[in-house]
């Protein structure tokens, strides 16, 4: 009544008054809407208008500072290299009236020399050498003669200079004395009152221009190099001397006052210049650089974009105050009619809060009871369902009472009346044949992913149904379906699709075992604890399979008959015992297939394993080793139980069994080993001039031939008759340099018939017995 009441005493100024939040959203969408734009332009022309240039002049100064420090020392490192050469050996008075033509060698280390100070700078053109003879010479860098004439005189004149190192620009073909070069001379011999010729190096005119166009950060603008009071001068672009633009930024420069290097702005023909000059101090001269680059076409469009901004923002803050305004009216009209619905007494009501607050404030007063208990009851649900089902299936309530278990099934939404319940044990194998898919330690992950599948194929082919996940590639399922005949035909297509998408999408092979119907809740841990027996009767080695308990008795899997051999178990701990590695493996192999053939059960595989296991510590014992200690106390028995991939049996007896058997085995061997062998060495070396064998060394020590040859060659890394033959021709070798012997007396000195001696000498040391004492005696006269 109170709601009707308000909407009917002032309905026009309901439609017609906005609230709070209808105002502050008008003004901020006009905010929103031109003031960027105003603020956008406001920052380019500011930035084009002052500060970018600032930042551009700054840049251009650093930038053309750091390239002019490089040139400079470019420059430097040529200065020194030619001072260096000018005073070296090669160049000092032995040059004067040299006949080169007779002394070729000396000219051909000239060449070499000016060829390696050609190549060790980029901008080096060409190195020459001149000497200033009745017949001018000219290494350039081959040797040649001037003719007399302009040419001649043109050399001539780089001796007339009082400095001994100096820059100059050239012109060298007298053809094109328009063509200049720059160039590097210096007199030689270096320090010399009286130089007779000059060491010259020219630069490559397009690599001094690329040096300089370094120097201009745009395509266009002007750097050029000019020495102070001289004629030299260089451009980037090619220009001369009294180009426009270069006469113009002369005249600039020449105007402010000198000093070190500075920059400043030059407007000419219509564009502005970054401009920045400096001074290098090079030999006998100041060389001076400029560098100017156009900013004009950089900061124009910044500028006339700003304005532009400026004005369109203007203009669109206008249309946007007229826009806002009606769009504003429309869009607040649902806001209005949900106020009005939910809080009718505050739309005429002042306060600072706006429309939406007051929304939201009164729909969580309203809803947040519920919800909160909703949230609870979601969330703890699914996990006392599974903690109740999982102490159920382990039998942990055998306590409660069948009507006590009804009941609590009851709460959990289950409904048991007129169904009957079947329970599924599901096993996982085949990780290791997946190729690195899964890596040991995954079995969680995987578990998890198959509980999932699971439990959406039984949702979706059971109304009732729920999974227990025990983590270790196992899980439990419980199906509560109607009573009924076609219930074992449901529960074998069921499994079917559960194995093939098992197979598909983790590539693992499937065991299932599933309980005939049961009507009681009480009978569920029994029968789970036999589907879990059951899972062990599947094939060793097969692939998917599925096992239903009704037909275990009726298809005689107790009536197998034994499949143990004896035989290779013997086999087996002998070969263990006398260290035979790879035998002992193959018979492992071996035994695992006859245990494993003819579709043995993988539990009688594993009992077989189990009881081929206490054989082998039983083995252990015997010979002296303690298994506690060798496999440091581990629990081997319940280790093997644990293993349900049979591709994981035979790698984890080999690797966790057999192999540390071997090893503490090896262990044990290895010092007497060694000692047998010392007897060895010791007896060869007594007896090398005798004719020992391997049988004879073999009985001395107490040993077999064939053990003597494999534990020789272990320790020592050399065969028994390599030894011998080494350790006969070091005394052989000591007695042809160290005595007068004949050779025959040698070779039998050493265990050797003379002819056999000299091919077996030959054979080792690749020259004869008499080659090496002549050799040694020569050796021997020869060294002070």
């Amino acid at each position: 009544m109170r709601i009707l009441s308000l909407q009917q005493l002032k309905p026009r100024r309901l439609f017609h008054r906005g609230g709070k939040y209808y105002r502050s959203s008008l003004i901020m969408m006009l905010v929103v809407s031109a003031i960027p734009g105003l603020i956008t332009a406001g920052l380019l022309y500011w930035m084009a208008g002052g500060r970018l240039e600032a930042e551009l002049l700054k840049m251009h100064h650093d930038q053309i500072e750091q390239r002019a420090a490089n040139i400079n020392e470019q420059l430097s490192n040529l200065e020194l290299m030619l001072a260096h050469w000018a005073f070296d050996p090669k160049f000092d008075y032995s040059l004067s009236g040299l006949d080169f033509k007779l002394a070729f060698e000396r000219s051909r280390d000239i060449t070499k020399t000016l060829l390696v100070m050609q190549g060790s700078n980029t901008m080096v053109k060409q190195v020459e050498l001149y000497l200033a003879e009745e017949q001018p010479i000219l290494f350039n860098p081959e040797y040649g003669e001037i003719a007399l004439g302009e040419l001649s005189r043109q050399y001539g004149r780089l001796l007339e200079s009082e400095q001994s190192m100096y820059w100059t620009e050239w012109a060298f073909d007298p053809k094109r004395p328009a063509v200049k070069e720059l160039t590097l001379v210096h007199h030689i011999p270096g320090g010399s009152q009286q130089p007779f010729g000059a060491l010259l190096i020219r630069m490559d005119p397009q690599k001094v221009a690329a040096m300089l166009r370094t120097m201009t950060p745009y395509n266009d603008g002007e750097t050029f190099l000019v020495e102070t009071g001289g004629e030299l001068f260089a451009s980037a672009s090619g220009s001369g001397s009294d180009g426009a633009l270069v006469t113009a930024l002369r005249s600039s420069i020449a105007e402010r006052e000198t000093g070190s290097r500075t920059s400043f702005f030059m407007n000419w023909d219509g564009a502005t210049y970054t401009v920045t000059y400096g001074s290098f101090s090079r030999i006998a001269a100041d060389w001076n650089y400029v560098s100017a680059a156009p900013i004009s076409s950089i900061t124009m469009p910044v500028v006339f974009i700003s304005k532009l901004i400026f004005a369109v923002s203007t203009s669109a803050l206008i249309v946007a105050g007229i826009l806002s305004w009606l769009a504003s009216r429309k869009m607040y009209s649902p806001v209005r009619r949900l106020l009005q619905q939910l809080l009718p007494e505050q739309m005429n009501a002042g306060g600072r809060d706006d429309e939406f607050t007051l929304i939201e404030r009164q729909w969580q007063h309203l809803h947040w009871e519920s919800h909160d208990l909703q949230r609870k009851l979601t969330e703890q649900l699914p996990h006392v369902k599974e903690s109740f089902l999982h102490q159920l299936l382990l039998g942990y309530l055998s306590a409660y009472s069948e009507q006590e278990l009804r009941s609590r099934m009851a709460h959990f939404k289950w409904t048991l009346d007129d169904h009957c319940l079947v329970v599924m044990y599901i096993q996982l194998s085949g990780m290791t044949r997946l190729d690195g898919k899964f890596q040991t330690g995954d079995e969680g992950l995987v578990s998890y992913a198959s509980a999932n599948i699971v439990r959406e194929l039984a949702e979706q082919q059971f109304g009732q149904s729920d999974v227990i996940n025990f983590h270790d590639l196992t899980a439990g399922l419980l199906l509560i379906l109607p009573s009924g005949p076609p219930i074992r035909e449901k529960v074998l297509r069921f499994g079917g699709e559960l194995t093939d998408t098992i197979n598909r999408i983790l590539r693992l092979r499937v065991t299932a075992a599933f309980s005939p119907p049961v009507t009681r809740v009480s009978e569920i841990p029994l029968v789970f604890e036999a589907a879990q027996q059951a899972a062990s009767h599947r094939l060793f080695g097969s692939d998917n399979q599925l096992i239903d308990m009704s037909e275990l008795d009726r298809d005689g899997v107790y009536d197998t008959e034994p499949r143990y051999s004896f035989t290779l178990e013997r086999e087996l701990i002998q070969a263990l015992r006398t260290g035979q590695r790879e035998e002992a493996f193959r018979i492992l192999d071996e035994f695992l297939a006859v245990l494993g053939a003819g579709g043995a059960k993988a539990m009688e595989v594993q009992q077989g394993m189990l009881h081929l296991l206490g054989s082998v510590q039983h083995a252990m014992m015997v010979s002296g080793i303690q298994p506690g200690r060798l496999f440091k106390g581990v629990n081997m028995y319940e280790a093997l139980s644990e293993i349900r991939e049979p591709e994981l049996i035979g790698s984890w007896f080999r690797e966790k069994v057999v192999s540390p058997y071997m090893q503490e085995l090896a262990d044990r061997a290895d010092g007497g080993v060694k000692m047998l062998i010392e007897q060895a060495m010791i007896y060869m070396q007594q007896h090398y001039m005798q004719d020992i064998s391997l049988d004879s060394c073999a009985d001395h020590i107490g040993t077999n031939p064939f053990f003597l040859s494999k534990a020789f060659k272990q320790v020592t890394g050399k065969n028994f008759i390599d030894y011998l033959t080494g350790l006969r021709m070091d005394k052989a070798k000591e007695l042809l340099r160290d005595t007068g012997m004949r050779i025959c007396d040698v070779a039998g000195q050493v265990g050797y018939q003379h002819s056999y001696f000299n091919r077996i000498f030959k054979k080792q040391e690749g020259i004869t017995p008499t080659q090496y004492r002549e050799l040694s005696q020569y050796d021997g006269m020869s060294s002070p």
